[in-house]
């Protein structure tokens, strides 16, 4: 069983939940110093001032700021009580705490360590807002890093199936591939605001279909589907159709839908039947 804990911290939230508590116990480098002393760490401090441990460097790329990530983690404080703990979490790093999001970028895949991170770069002065975590509190990640980028994982996956099954597709500068097997025969292309009629079948990498529309399609505006249809059907003129490969980040996202799993790949089979 999962116990979570929560990890996204805004900066608004950060910034006006304040705690004017003056009897705040303000844990601070000194306390560091002596947990790494008294455990006997081989710890480096980064120019932010979070302390980290490599204990398994792991293998490939780092994530960056950006990466969305699949991280087990446990946490404490330096006293040794226990916060919460996860496996399989998946995080966007631009969403969490500072000092965790800088930390994760120091591993490659596979790897595992300790992360002291003070509370300058966690939950400042004022804590979580549930009150998990109170202010001041260095916090004592242990963590291991199983997957460093969602999108490299996806692209990866994306032209494993483009070889295997023998697709002529084109990469567009957001990461989107598609694949036009009939252009269509209309006087022009529809537009990312225009209002399009389309056939499709969407499914996953293994076959599996999640939706699918009757022959006749569906109609709706470009501007209120997922980013990967926004600017896929662009490329089809009118009887145009074709294959949409569409990575986590312009589909469902981190979270996924209802029947769509976090950080998926989506595949759909599109007939552009009329830009209305």
């Amino acid at each position: 069983m999962k116990s979570y804990v929560y990890l996204f911290l805004s900066v608004i939230l950060f910034a006006s939940c304040l705690n004017d508590d003056e009897n705040i116990e303000l844990e601070t480098e000194a306390n560091i110093i002596k947990y790494i002393n008294d455990n006997s760490l081989n710890a480096t401090k980064t120019d932010s001032g979070l302390y980290y441990v490599i204990n398994e460097e792991g293998s490939g790329n780092k994530p960056t700021e950006n990466s969305a990530v699949n991280i087990d983690y446990k946490l404490s404080f330096l006293d040794g009580t226990p916060i919460g703990q996860s496996d399989s979490e998946i995080l966007e790093l631009k969403q969490i705490i500072p000092g965790l999001s800088e930390g994760i970028q120091l591993f490659k895949e596979g790897g595992e360590g300790v992360l002291l991170i003070p509370s300058e770069l966690a939950y400042g002065l004022s804590g979580n807002n549930t009150g998990s975590i109170p202010g001041g509190k260095v916090l004592v990640f242990d963590i291991k890093v199983n997957v460093a980028d969602y999108l490299v994982e996806n692209e990866t996956a994306i032209l494993n199936y483009i070889e295997t099954n023998n697709l002529v597709a084109t990469k567009t500068d957001s990461g989107l591939y598609y694949v036009i097997n009939n252009e269509g025969t209309g006087s022009s292309y529809p537009t990312s605001n225009s209002n399009v009629t389309v056939a499709y079948k969407g499914y996953f990498l293994d076959g599996t279909v999640f939706d699918e529309s009757d022959a006749n399609g569906v109609s709706f505006n470009l501007n209120q589907v997922i980013p990967g249809w926004t600017e896929g059907i662009t490329y089809f003129k009118e009887g145009g159709d074709g294959v949409l490969l569409i990575p986590y980040n312009l589909g469902y996202g981190v979270y996924g839908n209802s029947g769509i799993p976090r950080v998926s790949v989506l595949l759909f089979d599109v007939n552009l039947k009329s830009i209305n």
